[in-house]
């Protein structure tokens, strides 16, 4: 195996790492601008977002156990390339079909870079230096989730939506100058690769995420819509009897029956829709209700992002003095907290009024990011962590990509719910349309249309107030869901349960070995 050269890996991660952060939050400030550039309806301008999570997240384990196979510097080199090809055709794109493809098809590009730099991180460093090697990784981590909408908001309103992905583009293409100086590792064939698990798992999330962005808009009983639900329940079945039977499984599932790993998979399932979804619904929002601009809208969610940056090593520096129970407790409530509190705030709300649920939501999942893959891995046996982490990513992607669609359906659902049809009937397009453009950031503009007077402001105030209406219901339903968490993964991780189960694991290991006629 060649060392490489460490400095140069390092530096390599550390730009990956943010990059791959900056690709989901710097765009999504841009969706509004990009909708009405392109005159894209509501479900096709949200996979310029979900599509590209749906197909990053399902890829990942298989990149992951690829790059393995072929090596992790080969499989990095790729997936740059792979990506930054991708991402100069998105910022290319003369059509919201185009650049959505674009968009999915660059996640598999994201998928084997990210699976493969943390491998070659691991290689390049030992000990001591390895720690605090992925402790900066991870610094700047939250530093591309923190300034991500701030970037993008810069970038639109500097040169337009689309110079987000071409200077993307263009610093990928950078990164890869740096690939020579990369640790090079022999191909490992190990196990036979679990290509029916892999194959079944994404094609069921996509199936799942098709059905939640498409449903609002075609209506439930879409044929299409009930087609890929069913779908997804198939594809998934099979995955977990396929997982159960085969030798090398893509997934151990036996590991969800231990308290522990169950309750760290099941805290970012809930902070992603109090959290990252947030960052995706957020920006359209701020831009209907308040009139921002992407620039505004971005320093806005510093509010939300921003924590990121320090929570994870005030996190490691109590963590010997809290509990895991009592740190996962604290970050579902302050996440429950936040998520009620901003139900209170109203339409047109400015920043001020905006920082305390922000902050509250940042906090809690500022606080995640420095125990959850700790946490992840010393739930299984060391022989097993590497599994447990692979597993732990792929349901936290997995979690990202759903939450994205399912927090947006939620709110547009609630938001044509809330609206009162005769009220914008002034509007040419209808309520329907209208709801779609204020979905997108683009109801100021739309009421433009209409002569100025009380007509205009009457369509603009009950717009707004639908939409909000439509958000703050939503965020009731995600603060119940941080709340409930907070109790079920306190009594996951219980002290008594713990110790029953560590009590019965000494027994295990103690207990004479079976006879090999047992069946047990």
């Amino acid at each position: 195996m060649s060392t490489g050269s460490p400095r140069a890996t390092l530096a390599a991660a550390c730009v990956v790492g943010p990059l791959m952060t900056l690709v989901v939050t710097g765009p999504s400030v841009a969706v509004p601008d990009i909708g009405a550039d392109l005159h894209s309806s509501l479900a096709a301008a949200q996979w310029v977002v979900d599509g590209y999570m749906l197909t990053a997240s399902s890829s990942l384990a298989a990149m992951g156990s690829l790059a393995d196979r072929v090596g992790h510097r080969r499989m990095f080199t790729w997936g740059m390339a792979f990506f930054a090809f991708w991402m100069t055709v998105s910022g290319l794109a003369n059509s919201i079909l185009l650049l959505d493809l674009a968009r999915a098809i660059a996640g598999f590009g994201s998928g084997a870079a990210l699976a493969s730099i943390t491998a070659i991180l691991a290689q390049a460093f030992d000990g001591t230096a390895r720690a605090k090697a992925f402790g900066l990784f991870g610094t700047f981590l939250g530093a591309g989730l923190a300034f991500g909408p701030a970037f993008g908001g810069a970038l639109v309103n500097l040169w337009g939506w689309r110079s987000v992905f071409l200077v993307l583009a263009a610093v990928s293409a950078l990164v890869l100058l740096s690939t020579p100086l990369l640790p090079r590792s022999a191909p490992n064939k190990g196990p036979r690769f679990d290509w029916a698990g892999s194959l079944l798992f994404g094609a069921g999330v996509a199936l799942f995420v098709l059905a939640l962005v498409e449903g609002p808009g075609r209506g439930w009983s879409d044929p299409m819509v009930l087609a890929a639900a069913v779908g997804c329940l198939v594809l998934i079945t099979a995955f977990v009897t396929v997982e159960r039977r085969t030798e090398n499984p893509m997934f151990d599932l036996g590991l969800f029956a231990r308290p522990q790993f169950l309750a760290v998979c099941l805290v970012p399932l809930v902070l992603a829709f109090s959290f990252v979804a947030l960052v995706i619904v957020l920006p359209p929002y701020l831009t209907s209700t308040s009139g921002m601009s992407a620039l505004r809208i971005g320093m806005v969610l510093l509010l939300l992002t921003g924590p990121s940056l320090v929570m994870p090593a005030l996190t490691g520096l109590v963590a010997q003095k809290f509990s895991q129970r009592t740190l996962f407790v604290v970050l579902l409530a302050c996440s429950a907290a936040g998520a009620a509190w901003l139900t209170l705030v109203d339409p047109g709300a400015s920043a001020p009024a905006l920082a305390g649920p922000l902050l509250l939501l940042g906090i809690g999942y500022g606080i995640s990011l420095g125990i959850l893959d700790g946490a992840a891995v010393s739930a299984v046996e060391p022989e097993r962590m590497g599994m447990a982490a692979g597993m732990f990513n792929t349901v936290r992607l997995a979690s990202d990509a759903v939450s994205m669609a399912g927090l947006g359906t939620l709110v547009t659902a609630l938001t044509k719910a809330a609206l009162d049809s005769d009220k914008v009937s002034a509007y040419p397009g209808g309520a329907g349309e209208l709801t779609s453009r204020a979905l997108q950031g683009g109801l100021t503009k739309a009421v433009g249309t209409l002569p100025d007077g009380a007509v205009r402001d009457r369509v603009a105030t009950a717009m707004s107030d639908a939409y909000a209406s439509g958000l703050h219901t939503t965020m009731w339903f995600v603060a119940a869901a941080c709340a409930v968490s907070a109790v079920v993964v306190g009594a996951l991780l219980s002290g008594r349960r713990q110790a029953q189960e560590a009590a019965g694991d000494t027994a295990e290991a103690a207990s004479p070995a079976p006879e090999p006629a047992s069946t047990h």
